[in-house]
């Protein structure tokens, strides 16, 4: 049951189509669920929708197992980082053991809204001087640190607050071809982060925050640890522009910020225009049908 509770986290009374249109605006992936069709007894009826993220859940198929397992599906689709829609078929009293017996088809949509993603680990000084900048970008951002506390009460809409007592694990929720910049308290942890990062072998950028000295200590550990060259290279150490110096926190985010900024705007020359008309004539369709009823 922990887990079941775990996957509800970050519930939301905020509809489907409120949803939708939040993670559009923020460039954060999500899955639309929606239920086909139904046999018999179920909670909720044809055409009811939830809208699943990385992070947070909107709306509901009508709870229960049945949707335990959407979720942890919809989350699957979002860890391979591919727009695809699939087709499930479930039986409510054989396979998820509710006793409504009916059974239900889901069909889940994976949206990849194409926007810079950036994950930055640490919530101290330099990391609260970078979200004042970044937040005026067009990028999607994970703030995490172990530290309740330590994040400002005000996080731009463009940031998602992540606690996490072991921040590495969140690793493993970060989307392919993901930034990451490591600032932490702690080279440990700045450690135990960068290895977790180069295994996952998908990264488009690694930059941790510290010295020429701190650069060539961890080269010499990942090495100890049978990392190859190539694996080391994709750290970049220390980060920041090389013209924009400074030691004070502002000074600090600016230069990393300016790095950031390049890579973005790389990304954007570079990366295949998104099919968005087609989208966002279905978002639009899907979005007055639910006006309609709520109308009706």
């Amino acid at each position: 049951m922990a887990n079941l509770n775990e996957s509800f986290q970050g519930f939301h009374t905020q509809n489907w189509a409120q949803a939708i249109n939040e993670h559009e605006q923020s460039g954060t992936n999500y899955v639309i669920a929606t239920l086909l069709g139904t046999n018999g007894s179920t909670p909720r009826g044809t055409g009811s929708k939830m809208v699943i993220s990385g992070e947070h859940i909107y709306d509901t198929l009508g709870g229960g197992h049945l949707e335990y397992v959407v979720i942890e599906k919809a989350r699957e689709l979002l860890a391979k980082g591919e727009a695809t829609q699939v087709i499930e078929q479930f039986n409510l009293g054989a396979n998820l053991g509710q006793c409504c017996g009916g059974a239900a088809t889901v069909m889940l949509e994976c949206m990849q809204c194409e926007r810079f993603t950036l994950d930055i680990y640490g919530a101290g000084h330099v990391a609260q001087a970078l979200i004042g900048i970044l937040a005026q970008l067009p990028m999607r951002i994970r703030w995490i640190d172990s530290r309740a506390d330590v994040f400002p009460q005000s996080i731009p809409n463009n940031v998602i607050k992540v606690v996490d007592e072991e921040p590495t694990e969140q690793v493993k929720r970060a989307p392919k071809a993901n930034n990451y910049l490591i600032l932490t308290h702690n080279h440990q942890l700045d450690f135990a982060l960068t290895q977790a990062i180069i295994k996952r072998a998908d990264a488009n950028w690694l930059g941790v925050i510290g010295s020429d000295t701190k650069a060539k200590r961890f080269k010499q550990r990942l090495a100890h640890r049978d990392f190859t060259t190539e694996q080391i290279k994709q750290m970049t150490c220390p980060v920041g522009l090389e013209n924009v110096t400074g030691k004070l926190p502002m000074e600090v985010a600016i230069s990393i910020s300016g790095q950031l900024i390049g890579l973005y705007q790389a990304m954007q020359t570079h990366a295949p225009k998104r099919q968005g008309v087609q989208w966002r004539a279905l978002k639009n369709a899907l979005i007055s049908t639910t006006q309609e009823e709520v109308d009706a």
